[in-house]
């Protein structure tokens, strides 16, 4: 018999957000042998700016890529429970800035007493090559969900775009690198979960992901409401209240309220095809209907925006936290400019550009 998956095999949801990944990362979470903290999205925000640090072989330059992981893992919305120490990071994160996560994560890990750590950053989709390269046995849990259900949670939700339309075309280009994914994967090393399925039949669904993880299936995921997880997670924030519920399909079809007809028809018209391929109506005339003015999309998004960002500022506890984490990472982005106009900055630690990096 096989020894049991341990730290060289983490589990990862990818897909969009607003598809169901809260209740996921709990359902996981509450496993004896998986930890998956609520992520700082350490990949989104620091992906970009991986050639302003440089030839992370270079330990100063490796200590600016885990300082600023670290900086932001102290803004996150949904702190963490353990410190992590960023001399030990520094010391055994692989040359790379998912090296740099990966490490953060281990630690985490080791300090939760867990056997494999996981990851509901669902962005992670933009990085499964890098994740494979790094950890050939990892597992990715494909979670997906209704278009229409994901944009009309999202009208309501500071995490992502307001606008029905702008969520469909970000769910479009995930769910088709999932798919890419799997395809290029396949299914023994992606999972495609269906939203729908999990609320609908969360035993048989969770007995199925343990099958495929690994892992033996635990009473503690079918109440995993039940955790202190779940209640402190329920209390930062309003998108997150629900994660201290038992699992209900009650969620299924809400955009048959939180959308109109016209934004019903506008997100299926983007990802149609998509759409039924992954077993999910598509509105008929959707094909039909004209795309709408980018204008008064920037303006319906403003407005949208402006009342989610209001609802927030008066009931979610995190919310200084956001704005400060958001003020952050637009620090961290000006200081990754000011690497690549000023490279004197870091001279001696950045490959010339006649020598570029990689060449032989």
């Amino acid at each position: 018999m096989s020894a049991a998956p341990g730290a060289e095999s983490p589990v990862f949801i990818i897909g969009t957000e607003r598809s169901g990944s809260n209740l996921l990362r709990l359902i996981l979470d509450a496993h004896p042998r998986i930890c998956v903290p609520h992520p700082p999205h350490f990949m989104r925000y620091l992906a970009g700016l991986a050639d302003s640090y440089g030839d992370l072989h270079v330990e100063a330059n490796r200590k600016q890529a885990v300082d600023d992981a670290l900086g932001l893992l102290r803004r996150h919305i949904h702190p963490w429970q353990h410190p992590i120490d960023p001399q030990r990071v520094l010391r055994e994160a692989a040359p790379s800035v998912f090296g740099v996560v990966a490490a953060v994560y281990d630690q985490y890990r080791e300090a939760e007493g867990a056997a494999r750590w996981g990851c509901k950053s669902t962005f992670m989709v933009e990085h499964v090559e890098e994740v494979v390269a790094h950890y050939p046995k990892a597992r990715f849990v494909w979670l997906v969900r209704d278009p229409c259900d994901v944009a009309s949670s999202a009208k309501r939700a500071v995490f992502g775009p307001s606008h029905p339309y702008r969520m469909a075309l970000l769910w479009r280009a995930q769910q088709a690198r999932a798919m890419a994914a799997l395809g290029g994967l396949g299914s023994s090393m992606v999972h495609l979960l269906r939203y729908e399925d999990l609320v609908s039949n969360p035993r048989e669904e969770i007995e199925r992901l343990c099958v495929f993880l690994g892992e033996k299936p635990e009473p503690a995921m079918l109440q995993h409401h039940r955790s202190s997880a779940a209640r402190r997670t329920a209390g930062l924030a309003e998108a997150w209240r629900n994660a201290a519920l038992p699992v209900t399909p009650q969620r299924i079809g809400a955009h048959r309220t939180g959308l109109t007809p016209h934004e019903r028809l506008l997100v299926d018209k983007v990802t149609g095809p998509l759409k039924s391929h992954l077993g999910y109506p598509v509105e008929p005339g959707a094909q039909a209907l004209p795309a709408p003015s980018p204008v008064l999309v920037a303006v319906r998004s403003a407005a949208l925006r402006t009342r989610v960002e209001y609802r927030s500022m008066r009931q979610d506890r995190n919310y200084r936290l956001r704005l400060g984490r958001d003020v952050y990472v637009r620090w961290l982005r000006v200081k990754a400019r000011a690497r690549h106009h000023y490279p004197w900055s870091t001279a001696g630690t950045r490959p010339s550009p006649a020598s570029p990096r990689g060449a032989a």
